[in-house]
């Protein structure tokens, strides 16, 4: 009997280390899935980028994504052959940890490279070098102004919580032999706000780098920016520590690009042309000062319950159509806002005076008319837009057609990326355009194609600035 207990005993033993090992090893397995590096983004066709929402980085102009790292970030994924997914950042403090956290697979956002920061993460080469400048009113300004460094002992100098600016004040405190009075803003207050609180009389001192301060003296007469408090900084992008490959890969890809004309051209839009910078952020286009994408965001929010789709994916359709000029015309006599054709805006009603409400009314009744043809044929209604767009673009027999190819060439019918949408493409080969099933004849696909791509990749920047402001 005791002999059995002892057998029993170390038969349960085993048992129970071997089911730790294998929820061990289960483990390691979890860990290993969340590593993500070049093979993991080409597998997904997505290089997601975290970036700092700020009037130089990201930000929406006249309907357009644009910014120096949103550009420079584009020509990257183009060149690895994946889609680039924005994720923006309004709050800097967090970036460094989101990056850890999965939540993006490289951090774009003008970070200077410190030995606190190469702990947490790997940074690329430099994209910029720049020194830290102090940002004060001209003299005639501020009584508390300061000549020389020492001066700073007991001023109050503002700045980002958790940021580079910090640390290097905390230095210069022990190298000018004084306190100076350290106070911290959230992280989500730029550094762009504080130059503008200087200039206004809120605060008297800011830190910020010197390319990002000369362009806001251009549109801040009164501030002071000549006194340095750092040697010459490297600014630079980052990945996490797991993810070598995609640091060479971006290391090599930087490497050569900034020997380009590509690169001094896009550094000379934001950072070195004052005028379109002042003329950038002081225009109603400009999302951060108006709050608005377009002047037709409440007109569009109005009509956009004829057809029950988000305001802004009809917006992104009315920039693809006519960049948001009501006078725009088409070579085939499209009008409008919305474009419509004339045997299409004859039909709702509209003529030469119609006006931009009436116009994009009309086109919302359109969209509406078009969902219907595809309800039998398309469920998912999220799914149904993309097939709506392309029609829009291209005519129903057309996506009929690509539809009725899918079919046959047994892809998912229902589907638009990788199955109809490759269809479409295909209508301008004769092999595809001349088969039976084919109605419509010929088709540029590559045209509708693009055109989906664009408006739904348009629609995302969209909801990300919308969210943010």
């Amino acid at each position: 009997m005791l002999k059995t207990n002892t057998l029993f005993i170390l038969f349960l033993l085993i048992f129970f280390a071997c089911n730790d090992k294998k929820e061990e090893k289960t483990i390691i397995v979890e860990e290993k899935a969340k590593t993500l590096d070049m093979i993991d983004i080409k597998a997904k066709k997505e290089l997601r980028a975290l970036v700092d929402y700020s009037t130089t980085s990201y930000f929406l102009y006249k309907g357009s994504p644009m910014g120096f790292e949103y550009e420079l970030l584009k020509r990257f994924a183009e060149s690895i052959e994946v889609n680039l997914k924005i994720i923006p950042v309004n709050d800097l403090t967090s970036i460094i940890d989101s990056l850890n956290e999965y939540k993006g697979d490289i951090i774009a956002a003008n970070l200077t490279i410190t030995k606190t920061r190469l702990e947490k993460v790997a940074f690329s080469k430099s994209l910029i070098r720049t020194k830290q400048v102090l940002v004060q009113r001209v003299k005639s300004e501020n009584e508390n102004f300061v000549e020389y460094l020492e001066d700073l002992i007991g001023k109050e100098v503002y700045v980002q919580k958790g940021s580079s600016f910090y640390k290097r004040i905390q230095n210069l405190s022990d190298e000018i032999g004084g306190d100076v009075i350290i106070k911290e803003v959230a992280g989500n207050i730029t550094v762009e706000e504080l130059i503008e609180k200087v200039a206004q009389k809120e605060i008297d001192f800011t830190i910020a780098d010197e390319h990002v301060a000369k362009i806001n003296k251009s549109f801040h007469r009164n501030i002071h920016i000549k006194n340095s408090i750092s040697l010459d900084q490297q600014l630079a992008w980052a990945v996490r520590k797991e993810s070598p490959d995609l640091l060479i890969t971006l290391n090599h890809w930087l490497g050569k690009f900034k020997k380009t004309t590509a690169y001094r051209v896009i550094y000379l839009k934001y950072y070195g042309n004052t005028s379109l910078y002042k003329q950038r952020v002081n225009s109603n286009s400009f999302t951060s000062k108006s709050g608005q994408i377009s002047p037709y965001d409440e007109v569009v929010k109005k009509h956009a319950i004829q057809v029950g789709w988000d305001w802004r994916l009809l917006i992104s359709l009315i920039y693809q159509e006519s960049q948001f000029d009501p006078e725009s015309s088409s070579w085939l006599g499209a009008q409008g806002l919305m474009q419509l054709m004339p045997a299409t805006a004859k039909e709702y009603g509209l003529d030469s005076s119609a006006t931009p409400e009436q116009n994009i009314s009309a086109g919302m009744n359109y969209l509406k008319w078009l969902d219907r043809q595809f309800e039998e044929k398309i469920e998912d209604p999220e799914e149904r837009k993309k097939f709506i767009l392309a029609a829009y673009n291209v005519g129903l027999g057309h996506v009929f057609d690509a539809i009725r190819l899918a079919k046959k060439y047994q892809l998912n019918p229902e589907i638009w990326k990788d199955n109809v949408a490759e269809m479409i493409l295909k209508k301008s080969n004769p092999d595809y355009y001349k088969d039976n099933v084919v109605h419509y004849g010929y088709c540029r696909g590559r045209e509708p194609f693009n055109y989906v791509n664009e408006i739904l990749e348009r629609y995302e920047h969209y909801l990300n600035i919308t969210d943010l402001e």
